[in-house]
């Protein structure tokens, strides 16, 4: 499989989307060790943890969001660090819809190991909030790869998933490695989702129950 052989950047983006810190001085599990964590203790985002990803409405899923560097035309932060948390926002300003999108500021990227955040959905038909993995260096998709650790579709509250897209399984194609789970309350409190990724396996987690298993079969 393409994606366990190059280095994927952690993306965010949502409609309101926030995620929460919990103050981390070392890796929790044996054998890792801590080499990225943000905790949001400051007004600002750190430019050398995230950066902004412009890009006009529609761009990649038909959405109706601009997304833009920080703030809007009229000076409306689509995104800010707030008692510990991102805060991601979406707002209609004039005739036009305004959000923020990240994506983490690590130009090596990251390949295998551990990863969580703790995370509350937005509520409302129109949301997606999600939070995945792209390839650093690029490429045509699906063959170059893609991770989604989370995402939620605001029609079906609560209903989470975590997917895996690379050349042999994709939505396109109906061979998507995909597994939904009801996370009561996603939208109501933080939660910990969760990546364990090692050169044979992806596992994804919801508070530490397995959601998605995915075996490295090769295939490309």
């Amino acid at each position: 499989m393409k994606s366990h052989r190059i280095t994927l950047l952690l993306m965010l983006c949502s409609l309101s989307f926030t995620a929460q810190s919990k103050k981390i001085n070392s890796c929790p599990f044996p054998g890792y060790k801590l080499v990225w964590n943000d905790e949001f203790s400051s007004s600002k985002l750190d430019p050398n943890r995230w950066v902004f990803q412009e890009a006009r409405a529609g761009w990649v899923n038909h959405e109706l969001q601009t997304y833009v560097k920080g703030e809007s035309p009229k000076g409306r932060k689509v995104a800010e660090c707030k008692k510990g948390t991102l805060r991601i926002y979406t707002f209609r300003e004039d005739d036009k819809v305004y959000s923020g999108r990240l994506y983490g500021n690590r130009s090596e990227g990251f390949k295998y190991g551990y990863i969580e955040a703790r995370i509350k959905l937005p509520k409302g038909k129109g949301t997606w909030p999600a939070w995945w993995m792209m390839p650093v260096n690029g490429g045509r998709w699906p063959a170059c790869g893609e991770i989604d650790i989370m995402e939620e579709v605001g029609v079906d509250a609560n209903d989470v998933s975590s997917s895996m897209h690379c050349a042999a399984y994709n939505h396109p194609a109906k061979t998507q490695k995909t597994h939904h789970l009801y996370c009561e309350g996603a939208e109501e409190s933080f939660h910990v989702y969760a990546l364990e990724w090692t050169e044979d396996y992806i596992r994804t987690y919801v508070d530490g129950l397995e959601q998605l298993y995915f075996e490295n079969d090769h295939l490309g």
